[in-house]
């Protein structure tokens, strides 16, 4: 069969663009209606992000072989930008097309896993019927993040997804979660009210909110006016992302949430302010103005994260820490700024969301197997080797043991930073390599407190959760002996993670040809001329 016979037509290409987006927010609504029916929630939960990810796919086929596309809705204002300088711009290049297509794959998988847990444990006081439209909301924004081409609309697609976000945190109104959720929502007003100063200021700056119109007029701007801006926006990003000094509200909001939100949160919800940076160094703002101070706050991102790791007994918590940490190695490609230090912080993104997103959903089933997500209550895990084999592989993986992708990105992140030969650079190098052994350790003492040691070595071993972990945290602690719930992992749970994992290897498999896509990509964002001429040059 020949494959151009299955990729739509130019004609049908607007709407695949609008599809990630419009199909969710669709089924959101659909969801909504179906309240009193679960089964319909599910199964149009599931056909919702199923027809993103083959939307996402089918971009993914189109930018690699034809470059970048763009759809214009709506245009007011007068003069400049065609139609006026207002409207919605949406834009898919190599970049944010394979960002889509990791985001939808981790987001359909997780919401299966989130779907097994719900019918294993029963839906009678589980707030069900409002986990599922949260998450297509949640689904929508992020991909309407990805697709954004203007300075406005992304503004919309970060508030979308952080409306839904402090929905799925808080769900059960536990006393922790609650207060985590209220940390969670203060930061991010902050960011959104940064953000929007940011819009104000590149507004009257350049008089228009199109990203690729604004590129052009912003090469006229003093670089003073520029540098400004730039700075506004990086806070406002490097909040969303986690970037130190701004990612201390992680640690203390992700590990209260349900085990499928914490994992679609620390899967996704950085990478759209990554992917933010990304876009803002590469196509607003070229030349590097701001790279040395991307390397100190990517070598700070990295120790502190990590060294933040070391001092924790709770997994979630452990992983947290972790998760800041390697946001320092994505900072590091994108300060860096060559075409191999940007393709290899591409590849990184990729990499860290299945990974991370991996990671948690397996601590998921920690809990539901020995009742604790904490090394003081935990251990021997080893006699389910299952679990052990799904816990330790993207554990390796995350610690850039060789063949693993972690070990391939952080190489050609090695590789770029020596290649630029500066002091930050190498000092990167360096903190590159020690965090990488640190978080070597930080895996390593989880594996041999939680699976290797025996449970009645551990200070707390004889106490575990009355209940397996669900939406509402209704356990209490009890001895070990007394549990009812016996810990079985359904398979509507394991197997998700499973495929999470395949996903993961399938990234070290085929890294040839995904860093090939990738220095493609890399090579458009430092070129700009593809986007440009996508957005500016007219119909193709």
């Amino acid at each position: 069969m020949n494959l151009d016979s299955l990729i739509p037509q130019s004609s049908w290409i607007p709407t695949l663009i609008a599809l990630p987006t419009l199909v969710p927010f669709l089924g959101a609504a659909l969801t909504l209606l179906q309240g009193r029916n679960a089964r319909m929630q599910r199964l149009v939960t599931v056909g919702a992000i199923s027809v993103a990810l083959i939307a996402s796919g089918m971009m993914l086929y189109l930018t690699s072989t034809n470059g970048p596309y763009a759809v214009k809705i709506g245009g007011w204002g007068g003069k400049g930008y065609p139609n006026g300088p207002l409207g919605i711009t949406l834009v898919v290049d190599r970049l944010s097309a394979l960002m889509l297509v990791v985001s939808t794959i981790v987001l359909l998988l997780v919401v299966v896993y989130a779907i097994g847990q719900g019918i294993r444990d029963g839906t009678t006081d589980q707030p069900v019927s409002i986990f599922l439209p949260s998450y297509l909301i949640l689904t929508a924004g992020v991909c309407n993040a990805f697709l954004a081409g203007d300075l406005f609309n992304l503004y919309v697609s970060f508030e979308v997804l952080l409306a839904a976000s402090f929905v799925l945190l808080t769900l059960g109104a536990s006393a922790d979660r609650v207060r985590a959720g209220a940390s969670y929502v203060m930061v991010s007003m902050v960011s959104s009210l940064i953000f929007l100063a940011g819009i104000a200021f590149a507004y009257s700056t350049t008089g228009t909110l199109n990203l690729a119109e604004m590129a052009i007029r912003l090469d006229d701007v003093p670089s003073g006016t520029r540098n400004a801006l730039f700075a506004v926006l990086l806070v406002a990003f490097g909040i969303k992302a986690a970037v130190f000094p701004l990612s201390t509200w992680l640690p203390d909001s992700y590990p209260t949430a349900p085990a499928p939100v914490t994992a679609v949160f620390a899967g996704l919800l950085t990478k759209v302010g990554v992917y933010a940076i990304i876009r803002a160094n590469t196509l607003l703002f070229p030349g590097g103005s701001m790279n040395n101070l991307l390397m100190v706050a990517g070598l700070l991102t990295m120790l502190v994260g990590i060294l933040g790791a070391i001092a924790q007994s709770d997994i979630k918590r452990l992983l947290s820490f972790t998760l800041v940490s390697h946001i320092g190695y994505m900072i590091f490609g994108i300060a860096v700024g060559s075409e191999i230090s940007l393709s290899a912080a591409i590849y990184y993104v990729a990499h860290h969301i299945l990974v991370q997103t991996t990671l948690f959903l397996v601590v998921g089933l920690i809990e539901r197997q020995a009742g604790s997500a904490s090394l003081r209550r935990l251990g021997g895990l080893l006699a389910s080797p299952l679990l052990a084999a799904l816990f330790l592989i993207p554990a390796l993986n995350l610690g850039g043991i060789p063949p693993f992708s972690g070990f391939i990105g952080k190489v050609a992140l090695l590789e770029g930073g020596v290649k630029d030969g500066s002091v930050l650079a190498w000092l990167l190098v360096v903190g590159s390599v020690v965090t990488s052994l640190l978080t070597l350790y930080v895996v390593a003492r989880v594996w041999t407190k939680a699976f290797w040691r025996p449970r009645a070595d551990a200070p707390e071993g004889e106490l575990t959760n009355s209940t397996a972990s669900a939406l509402i945290e209704e356990g209490e602690d009890v001895l070990v002996a007394d549990r009812e719930d016996v810990g079985r992992m359904p398979a509507t749970m394991v197997l998700p993670t499973v495929a999470m994992l395949a996903v993961g290897i399938a990234l070290t498999v085929w890294a040839g040809p995904i860093f090939g896509f990738t220095g493609d990509a890399a090579h458009d964002l430092n070129d700009r001329t593809p986007y440009l001429t996508a957005v500016l040059g007219g119909e193709r």
